[in-house]
């Protein structure tokens, strides 16, 4: 198959153009130049091909079954990939040699332990290599080849780490050992227990207790010969070193939320938090069972219900057993009353008066949503630890490093955001040949790279109104290799910065979406590469500015590759709010009609996610649907709406304490573009959307009720009040303390305004939106005797949908509502 690119730039379209498949065995290279391109997918299409709602929420496997969780070999020379398995949800693993043919050979079950693992580890000079398998422990020696299973045991071995001295570490629940892969001994380094110390035998206090030991001699002997084995036992645990280490004692009520090993071995950095205990109200009913009885299945607690769960971070000697709890006093605003015009602003509505003053805020450790490391990270000489922190009211960020010795926070970075710190982005680590600090940041308006010594000012190493990601840094310390949208907002490359010249080079130059991961030598980048009309494949190119691209996979079906799909245009839609565009994707019939056409608007979910980006869409069911609405006459506009992803941090805030209101105004800029530029008839335009997008179907009809003709929302959120902590807190605080932003954050209380046809599809065991949003939403309209709308119910189906029955039934009632209102 060969790869065909244009080199003029075309922001409208931007695919992979391919032509016919390739008779040889080896795919060819793509070759490219250093200009911005625009490449499209050409795949010998059928013109004739009809699509259908039958075979478009058909089960996925027809599209061909795409790579998953690819990862590099050990010695950079393979890559293995999972693949699932036709008709069912198994997966098989693959290796796919790079000077291999088609797309790899099927590892068998007996060898899938011997590939390693994503996140296997080495040693320092790269000699021994160690992963875990089904929860168990080996090693692979670079040299020989040769892989040693070091247990075979139900514990379940995590966190493999080497350390200083060369033995192997790893976790065992929280204890922590450490293997001599010389000796084979195994030692314990630490057992954390939540549990309280025990003591030395004392007396009771009571007066029968007391007169018992003067009176009775058996039992002060009793007593005396306890005593006597206690020191014993003490006496030996200290002098005697071939002992294992007493437990560390946290005390009872404790729950351990991290725990992080130093390379020495001499020190754990450990967050706590008061164990909790689950609210028993937290149900939700499933009907469809297999023993025919309702079942009451747990969920999550709502926002309204969450409560602040401050943690403690602690520094433990392992040398010594003594534990120092790390004061947040050296924070920067660790006391400031951050949401004090908030609470001003909803005293004042209650008629009452807020006083602000300084306040102990709720700290613990920063959680990424899309990490793959931890918050804890040690520096490769064991000398020194940073710690990522964050507020519970979501407004701060710090980057801290321990002063091991006094046994104290030093900061080095504190992002503050008014709205709320960002949960992507939050990707930091140590140099590893100098004590420098490498991190990402919004604080420019754009995620951005840093570089900060632990005594100087940050050095910002890129800038610009795109996006960085995915840090990747060198074992020599030459350079960061990152993920970034420099080009285009939705086109993603792989750049380096070098970190000697600060200079940034590309390194890929691909019209789609693009992530990697560097290979175990440094030499060479594992892509994963899509575009709008081409699914997810691997590619490989040299580590450096590279001159070809070569493609390891092909799994896309022949039937997919048939069918006459129209790509999507990406267009930067005028905003009458703000000086930015609203980036879209745009599909429209390739045929021209007197006649003005009907239009849909689609809302992508989330709220924070980019969908109208260069790259596949995991909403593929909805870009089918939308090139089957194409082929019935209709123009589709899919938005990324203020508060997506993709844009920096004022187009991610903008929807901070009201929800509904920026995103529909963008909306309303795209109904006029579509009536401007492709021929649409205003009165003959429809929405729809799931969970985010559904909540805003939702809004746009209840708030703007002229806006649209018809609209659906699937698996919807009415009431913010009812969704999760993390999420809803972010961005409306909590109920408890901004009301105001909830009550014109959620569709319930405007549901009077309802006017035009609206469908509800609601699945019933959605442990993420709950059905009781669409329950309490459907008796208000009832109460305010509203019919113009109907609800679909899906008994078996969660958030996301799993049975094609389910998915063909909520999407032909979608297009009947078009078709027969628009």
């Amino acid at each position: 198959m060969k790869l065909i690119l244009k080199s003029t730039l075309s922001i409208a379209l931007c695919s992979l153009l391919f032509a016919t498949p390739l008779q040889a065995k080896k795919y060819e290279p793509l070759t490219y130049n250093t200009e911005t391109v625009s490449v499209a997918t050409v795949f010998e299409a059928d013109p004739s091909i009809k699509l259908t709602l039958e075979q478009i929420m058909a089960d996925p496997d027809w599209l061909g079954r795409q790579p998953e969780r690819a990862f590099w070999s050990a010695d950079s020379k393979t890559v293995f990939y999972q693949r699932k398995q036709q008709g069912n949800e198994n997966r098989d693993w693959f290796e796919r040699p790079l000077d291999g043919t088609d797309n790899g050979q099927l590892v068998s079950l007996s060898q899938v332990h011997t590939m390693g693992a994503a996140n296997a580890v080495f040693n320092r000079d790269k000699t021994i290599q160690a992963y875990t398998f089904a929860d168990n422990l080996f090693v692979r020696n670079m040299a020989s080849g040769k892989i040693t299973q070091l247990t075979q045991d139900s514990a379940k071995q995590s966190g493999p780490q080497f350390l200083l001295d060369g033995r192997l570490a790893y976790r065992q629940g929280w204890q922590f050992f450490a293997i001599d892969l010389s000796t084979g001994l195994r030692s314990e380094l630490a057992n954390l227990k939540t549990e309280q110390a025990p003591e030395a035998p004392t007396v009771a206090k009571g007066y029968l207790a007391q007169e018992q030991h003067k009176l009775i001699n058996y039992v002060a002997l009793s007593h005396k010969n306890k005593l006597d084995r206690h020191k014993s036992s003490v006496q030996l645990q200290q002098q005697n070193k071939t002992l294992t280490p007493q437990p560390i004692y946290l005390g009872k009520g404790i729950q351990i939320v991290e725990a992080s090993l130093s390379p020495a071995a001499d020190f754990i950095v450990l967050a706590t938090r008061k164990a909790t205990k689950r609210n028993d109200k937290d149900i939700m009913p499933n009907y469809i069972t297999a023993n025919g009885d309702v079942a009451a299945q747990p969920v999550r607690a709502r926002v309204n219900d969450a409560s602040p769960e401050p943690q403690k971070l602690w520094l433990i000697n392992l040398n010594n057993g003594e534990q120092s709890e790390l004061s947040y006093a050296s924070l920067p605003g660790y006391n400031e009353d951050v949401l004090a015009s908030v609470k001003a602003e909803n005293a004042k509505a209650k008629g009452e008066k807020y006083k602000s003053e300084k306040i102990i805020r709720d700290i613990g450790l920063m959680n990424d949503w899309y990490w793959s490391q931890g918050a804890i990270r040690w520096h490769a000489s064991g000398e020194q630890v940073a710690v990522m922190l964050k507020a519970f009211d979501n407004k701060d960020r710090w980057l801290a490093t321990i002063d091991l010795k006094k046994q104290r926070f030093v900061p080095q970075h504190r992002l503050h955001d008014t709205a709320w710190v960002n949960y992507a982005f939050n990707d930091f680590g140590w140099l590893n040949n100098s004590q420098a600090l490498y991190y990402l940041s919004e604080e420019s308006g754009y995620a951005h790279l840093y570089l900060k010594t632990l005594t100087g000012k940050a050095q910002k190493l890129t800038k610009g109104t795109f996006e960085v990601s995915e840090p990747t840094l060198t074992q020599d310390d030459n350079y960061i290799y990152f993920k970034a949208n420099m080009a285009h907002p939705g086109q993603y490359n792989v750049y380096r910065a070098n970190l000697a010249t600060n200079a940034i080079e590309q390194v890929t130059n691909l019209v789609g979406s693009t992530s990697f991961t560097l290979s175990p030598d440094e030499t060479k980048l594992l892509l994963r590469y899509s575009t709008n009309l081409l699914p997810e494949e691997l590619y490989v190119a040299e580590a450096s500015p590279a001159k070809q691209v070569i493609r390891l996979t092909d799994t896309v079906s022949e039937q997919f590759k048939a069918l006459p799909l129209v790509a999507p245009k990406i267009v930067a839609v005028k905003s009458s709010r703000q000086a930015k565009p609203i980036f879209s994707k745009v599909y429209q019939p390739t045929t021209d009609s007197a006649e003005k056409r009907r239009a849909v608007v689609f809302s992508h979910g989330a709220g924070y996610l980019q969908n109208s980006d260069m790259g596949w869409s995991g909403y593929f069911r909805e870009f089918l649907f939308h090139n089957l609405l194409v082929q019935h006459g209709y123009v589709v506009m899919d938005m990324d709406y203020r508060a997506s992803k993709g844009y920096g941090r004022d187009w991610r805030t903008a929807i901070y304490r009201h929800m509904g209101k920026p995103e529909i105004e963008d909306l309303a800029d795209g109904v006029d573009w579509l009536v401007k530029n492709a021929n649409v008839d205003r009165q003959r335009i429809g929405t729809y959307g799931g969970s985010y997008g559904g909540f805003m179907t939702f809004m746009a009809l209840f708030t703007q009720p002229d806006l649209f003709q018809a609209g659906a929302a699937l698996r919807p959120v009415t009431d913010w009040a009812y969704y999760n902590q993390p999420y809803t807190a972010n961005i409306l605080n909590t109920p408890s303390i901004d009301p105001i932003a909830y009550e014109r954050s959620s569709p319930i209380y405007f549901s009077q305004g309802l006017t035009k046809p609206l469908l509800i599809n609601a699945p019933m065991v959605d442990d993420n939106v709950f059905f009781q949003d669409s329950v309490r939403l459907v008796q208000r309209l009832i109460e305010q005797e509203n019919s113009n709308f109907e609800i679909a119910l899906y008994p078996v189906e969660a958030h996301g949908f799993r049975q094609p029955s389910s998915w063909l039934d909520e999407y032909r009632r979608i297009f009947k509502l078009f078709e027969q209102n628009l």
